[in-house]
């Protein structure tokens, strides 16, 4: 597979959705049987990747988001924590994707940021989760799921201590940019990401277009690293007559002006997550095939990373991180950028039509009948005019 550090600031690329949102859909009890069925029926997540691939996603996410020990420890699995990656990468890699991604989620250990005993412990967990990789074949670490800045500061500071893989990482945050937590922001995040040496910095939203574009260009004012951005569908409904703000991402059609709106704001990378299914990556990557990323300048104050600040300088300071070079894209996202990026509002109201057209045309044309696929023991992908109603 290539290396996925020549192509960020380039490339627009679509990961693939949870796999776990497909495992539930099956009837499968997610907060508990997730390793078993790795270990046990591995052809059903890799039914799920199968259509993940036919849509067109580059990116493919393993599902490893709870190989840090503690969580396994509540699955009963931490002595099979290298089985378990191992079934994991090998059900993404059956697909030849061309980038894999290695997921770590939240721990979910109770975190004292005064506490500098707490603090090692909780990053000594994504440290020894790290080590389950070293020798596996994958592309990235991506964080996801994080929700306060002090346990995304131990993730990072973990990870770098075992490897220098590339690692995308990713914050969920409310419409007005407060993390989920309550605590810190959009942009804390944002900083803390590039300061220890993040690739590619991102945030998960159920937030409408509108507020999603502007979350966008806020982490692109924070920091110059390449952007994730990831949609959340809180329910697929093929009555409902419109987006709301209550559920502004009910269709695959939805993605559609969204994916060129965040693009036009900086975004490289996108995804939907929550209810949805392999036609939404459809939709993402029919919507962006082809496409350059929107090359943005520097943000201001850009530097090489030294470390966290407030809790994350105290477990530094105790037990300092790996040294590195500045950010993976840093300085390629300093180079001469195109007039979009420039003023990337002007660029939504003056292309935002002729993209949406461009972007129908590329779905019809690239996915053809792959939308309508239907797999009765399996995750379903929607049809290519409009989602349609699963049988119940």
């Amino acid at each position: 597979m290539p290396d996925i550090k020549l192509r960020l600031n380039k490339d627009m690329l679509v990961l693939s959705t949870p796999v776990l949102s497909a495992l539930a859909r099956l009837g499968i009890d997610v907060e508990r049987d997730v390793e078993f069925t790795l270990l046990l029926e591995p052809d059903t997540l890799e039914d799920a990747y199968k259509l993940e691939s036919i849509a067109g996603a580059q990116c493919l996410v393993a599902a490893t988001a709870s190989v840090t020990p503690a969580r396994l420890a509540r699955a009963g699995m931490e002595d099979r924590a290298a089985e378990v990656v191992s079934a994991a990468l090998g059900a993404v890699r059956a697909q030849v994707p061309q980038h894999v991604l290695a997921e770590i989620g939240p721990c979910g250990l109770p975190l004292d940021a005064s506490s500098k005993a707490s603090l090692r412990e909780n990053r000594d967990q994504y440290a020894r989760a790290g080590r389950l990789f070293a020798q596996e074949e994958f592309d990235a670490f991506f964080l996801n799921g994080f929700a306060t800045c002090d346990d995304l500061k131990c993730a990072l500071m973990g990870l770098r201590k075992v490897s220098d893989a590339p690692i995308f990482a990713s914050v969920d945050v409310a419409a007005d940019g407060t993390l989920r937590s309550g605590r810190g922001t959009l942009e804390e995040a944002m900083a803390i990401m590039e300061e220890l040496e993040a690739s590619v910095a991102g945030f998960a939203t159920c937030a409408p277009q509108e507020a999603a574009v502007d979350l966008a260009r806020r982490a692109a004012g924070a920091t110059a690293l390449p952007l994730l951005a990831q949609l959340e569908v809180r329910e697929r409904n093929a009555r409902q007559q419109g987006p709301t703000p209550e559920n502004p991402y009910y269709a695959p059609d939805a993605m559609v002006a969204a994916a060129d709106a965040l693009r036009a704001a900086g975004v490289q990378f996108l995804r939907a997550v929550g209810d949805a299914t392999p036609a939404y990556s459809g939709a993402l990557v029919a919507t962006t095939m082809g496409l350059d990323a929107v090359v943005r300048e520097s943000a201001e104050g850009e530097g090489e990373g030294e470390g966290g600040a407030g809790a994350g300088a105290d477990l530094a300071a105790a037990d300092a991180p790996r040294e590195g070079a500045a950010p993976d894209g840093a300085s390629a996202a300093g180079s001469a950028a195109t007039d979009a990026s420039c003023d990337p509002a002007g660029a939504v109201t003056d292309e935002l039509a002729d993209f949406i057209a461009r972007a129908r045309e590329r779905v019809a044309a690239a996915l053809g009948d792959n939308l309508a696929i239907v797999e009765a023991d399996g995750p379903q992908i929607e049809g290519a005019d409009g989602p349609q109603v699963e049988e119940r």
